[in-house]
């Protein structure tokens, strides 16, 4: 069952590129009825988890492609299979003015079971196959329209993704090689013998992975591809900046550090240091970033990379809060985020507007689109009773209780970036709302410019579910921390 729920998108959206669909309609009732299946078998997966991996074939002698949930990967899955039939049917009115929608569609597609290989991954080899391909299809939808911006974005993403990949090889290699062929496995796969007996190799392995891995989380200084990448169109932005590929550098992340090389093996050395020095600055340079953009999807691109360094930097303090801390907050800054892009594109394609500045008074003609970016914004910037301050109070209380200097360093950071983010997330809200409607080239005040239901009915959904997040956040905390409580 989870080998279909992983290859059966895959070879959808390859038959879609083989033989297009002939008409719209036809297309994205295939699209939509492929990621609802898909989910659906996942949702039956979770429900049923198998004890022993599912091996898919052999790759080379002892080194299997296998699938298998565990409480880590349940997580990701969970979140990928609730949002992805949701951006599809999203993408449906969205792609209407951009063209290439068999072209689009069919890698949309193919990329939902890629990032189920990397959720559900086994070993270390086959989520780094999965994560390899994760890249190669991703690009062609930054570069859709091969227009000249989207092809330089496009060109420097490749370079960064593969740059990383390279840097990464290292860290799979030493796992494979010295963790009896890189099974993950709670604790981590590496002996205390062979930490005592080559503590460099281990370090520097560990590094390697993360900032392998860490190119896809936009940790600094690898992040510069990921503003860029706004360029796509806002489907793909959306799941580049809230799912697929980011929350994929922050998932490997925590895996290699938990379930390969090892948190008590790292905790306290100079591999964690460093990796945790980064993701304090990652946290304030993008927040710092975000307040200086004025393009709107850059700005949230912005807020991404520092937000998920929020995630990084809890995964890196090596303790059971720490890992906890960091799946709450991958788990509600995905919900944010996609909603927040959601409302960008939704204006991009109503009013055609892009800048902040043209967001002014936009709350008059667009009030169901702006009403959700200003709950998702709120959400964010750690309002209480919303998710985003759960999962932000609890990396902070993580950092504090780990009692290190850089720990406190990071505390200081997301006080820094909480204030940040309120500024460049109210600024718009406040626009939207209290300006008035200055520029009104292209509008016809008496009329409603919000998206038909198509784009409505996600965003109403994510907006419920970012809502009861806030609500039942003890009742999913309690579950994450059962995740991470097997894991230390």
């Amino acid at each position: 069952m989870l080998c279909l729920a992983v290859f059966l998108p895959i070879i959808a959206g390859l038959a879609m590129l083989i033989y297009p669909p002939k008409t719209r309609g036809y297309r994205e009732w295939a699209v939509e009825c492929v990621t609802l299946f898909t989910s659906f078998i996942v949702l039956l997966c979770l429900a049923e988890p198998r004890e022993t991996p599912t091996v898919a074939f052999m790759l080379m002698k002892d080194m299997p492609i296998a699938f298998q949930i565990d409480g880590l990967g349940s997580v990701f899955t969970a979140l990928v299979a609730f949002l992805w039939p949701l951006a599809a049917l999203y993408g449906f009115e969205y792609m209407e003015h951009e063209g290439g929608e068999n072209h689009f569609f069919a890698l949309y597609t193919i990329t939902y079971g890629v990032t189920l290989g990397i959720s559900t991954a086994a070993n270390i080899m086959t989520m780094y196959i999965f994560y390899e391909f994760l890249t190669l299809c991703t690009l062609p939808l930054v570069m859709h329209g091969t227009k000249g911006e989207s092809v330089k974005a496009g060109h420097q993403y490749m370079i960064y993704s593969f740059f990383g990949a390279a840097i990464g090889f290292v860290g799979v290699m030493i796992i494979v090689a010295f963790g009896q062929g890189g099974t993950f496995t709670m604790g981590g796969v590496l002996s205390e013998a062979f930490a005592q007996k080559h503590p460099l190799l281990l370090r520097f392995g560990y590094l390697s992975a993360f900032f392998g891995f860490g190119v896809k989380a936009a940790i600094f200084p690898l992040h510069a591809w990921l503003p860029k990448a706004s360029v796509a169109p806002t489907p793909v932005t959306a799941l580049l900046h809230a799912v697929a590929v980011v929350k994929s550098g922050v998932f490997a992340i925590m895996r290699v550090t938990y379930f390969s090389f090892g948190a008590h093996l790292l905790r306290g050395t100079w591999a964690q240091h460093i990796a945790l020095l980064m993701t304090v600055i990652t946290i304030v340079y993008g927040s710092t970033m975000a307040v200086r953009e004025h393009h709107f999807k850059r700005r949230l691109a912005y807020s991404t990379i520092s937000n998920l360094s929020y995630i990084a930097m809890a995964a890196c303090l090596m303790t059971a809060e720490g890992l906890t801390a960091s799946l709450a907050h991958m788990v509600f800054h995905a919900l944010m985020k996609i909603t927040l892009f959601y409302c960008a594109g939704a204006v991009l394609v109503r009013t055609h507007r892009t800048q902040i500045e043209g967001l002014r008074g936009l709350g008059s003609v667009m009030p169901f689109t702006c009403g959700v970016y200003t709950i998702a914004a709120l959400a964010l910037m750690g309002t209480p009773l919303l998710p985003g301050f759960a999962s932000k109070w609890m990396i902070g209380s993580a950092a504090v209780s780990s009692g290190t200097l850089l720990g406190f360093a990071g505390v200081a950071a997301i006080l820094v970036s909480a204030v940040l983010t309120a500024i460049y997330l109210m600024s718009v809200a406040f626009f939207m709302w209290f300006r008035p409607l200055e520029d009104t080239t292209g509008i016809n005040t008496d009329f409603n410019y919000d998206p038909t239901w198509k784009m409505k009915l996600p965003l109403l959904i994510i907006t419920i579910a970012i809502v009861a997040c806030g609500v039942f956040s003890n009742n999913i905390i309690e579950c994450l921390a059962a995740v991470s409580a097997g894991v230390i």
